[in-house]
C-alpha cells in the first residue's frame, strides 16, 4: 500500500490555471483537454465551429434583412460568450484537480497539433464551403452600381443561386455577381436587364425589353437625370450623370445561354454595352443585402444602408 502511495504521489501532475487559461482561450476546448475532460472539450469546439459562421449564414440568409444587425451583433455576442465560459469554466476545472495524473496522451504537443488542425484546417474547410455553397461577404469598390450600391457598402452575396438544385434561378432585375470574362479572377457585379432570347432595345436613357418598356420618364437634377426601371414586382433607381451622352441606340437579341446586364450608373459602368453578354454558367450568386457601409467621402459610417435589401 505504501509503495503505491508513493508511486501515485510521484506520478501527480495538478492541473495548472495558467495553462488551462491560455489553452483555452487559443481555441475553446483546449483548456478542457488539458483538464481531461474530452466529453466537454468536444462539445466547445463543436459549438464554436458551428455556432460562428454556419449558424450566422442559416440566420442571415432565413430571416429579414432589417435583422442583420441584430444577428451579427447576435452572433458575435455568442462567440464571444463560448470563448469566455470556455476559458472560466477550464480555470475552475483545472482549480479542483491538484490531484492529477494525466494520460498518455496529454501534452503540450498534442494539444497546439488539435490546435492547429482545428484552426487551419478544419476551419478554414467549413468557411470556404459556407462561402462556396450557402452565403459570402463582398465589398464594392466601384461605383458603376450607383445609387443601389455605393463604394465602401459590404454586402452579402446568396450562393444558392443559379446552379442545379439551387433554390433561385436567375431573374430579370436581379443583382448578380459574375466572373469578368476578361479576367477571370476579378468578379463584377451588375444587374440582369435580359434573359437568353430576349430582345433588348435602347434609346436615350429608355430601355425596352422584348418590346415592353422597362424605364420611366427620367427626372432631371442639373447634370444628373434619375429614372426609375421596374419589372414585374422589381423596382430599382437608375442614373444617367451625362443625360446629353447618353448611350447610342442600339437592339441586341440576346444569345442562348447568356444574359444581358448592366450597371445601374449608366454613365459610368463597364457592362454589356462594352464587353458583350455574359454567360448563365459565370453568374455565381445574387447580391442580397448590406451588412456594412463605409464611405469617407460621404463622412464615414453609413447607418442608413446597414441592414438594407438589395433591390
Amino acid at each position: 500500500m505504501r509503495c503505491m502511495s508513493e508511486q501515485m504521489i510521484n506520478n501527480n501532475a495538478p492541473r495548472s490555471r495558467l495553462m488551462a487559461l491560455l489553452l483555452a482561450a487559443l481555441w475553446p476546448g483546449l483548456g478542457q483537454l488539458y483538464n481531461g475532460e474530452i466529453n466537454k472539450a468536444a462539445w466547445f469546439i463543436l459549438l464554436t465551429l458551428l455556432g460562428g459562421l454556419p449558424l450566422g449564414a442559416i440566420l442571415l440568409l432565413r430571416l429579414p434583412a432589417s435583422w442583420t444587425v441584430y444577428i451579427l451583433g447576435g452572433m458575435a455576442a455568442l462567440v464571444l460568450i463560448l470563448w469566455l465560459s470556455g476559458m472560466i469554466d477550464a480555470v475552475v476545472s483545472a482549480h479542483r484537480k491538484q490531484q492529477y495524473q494525466p494520460q498518455l496522451w496529454q501534452g503540450l504537443g498534442v494539444y497546439l497539433l488539435v490546435f492547429i488542425f482545428i484552426s487551419q484546417f478544419i476551419y478554414p474547410l467549413l468557411s470556404s464551403k459556407v462561402r462556396q455553397y450557402w452565403i459570402e461577404g463582398f465589398m464594392i469598390s466601384s461605383v458603376s452600381m450607383e445609387p443601389t450600391l455605393i463604394a465602401g457598402d459590404w454586402i452579402f452575396v446568396d450562393r444558392r443561386y443559379n446552379c442545379i438544385a439551387c433554390r433561385y434561378g436567375v431573374q430579370r432585375g436581379d443583382v448578380v455577381i459574375f466572373t469578368y470574362p476578361n479576367d477571370r479572377t476579378v468578379s463584377y457585379i451588375k444587374r440582369v436587364i435580359a434573359l437568353p432570347g430576349d430582345k433588348v432595345s435602347l434609346r436615350g436613357m429608355q430601355i425596352s425589353v422584348n418590346g415592353k418598356p422597362i424605364s420611366s420618364a427620367p427626372v432631371f437634377q442639373e447634370k444628373l437625370a434619375v429614372v426609375q426601371e421596374s419589372y414585374e414586382n422589381k423596382h430599382w433607381l437608375v442614373v444617367w450623370r451625362h443625360p446629353e451622352k447618353a448611350s447610342a441606340p442600339f437592339d441586341i437579341e440576346v444569345k442562348p445561354g447568356e444574359v444581358f446586364v448592366m450597371g445601374d450608373n449608366r454613365s459610368n459602368s463597364n457592362d454589356s454595352r462594352v464587353i458583350g453578354t455574359i454567360p448563365l454558367r459565370d453568374i455565381s450568386g445574387r447580391a442580397k443585402q448590406i451588412w456594412l457601409s463605409y464611405s469617407r467621402p460621404k463622412g464615414g459610417l453609413q447607418w442608413d444602408r446597414i441592414g438594407r435589401a438589395i433591390q
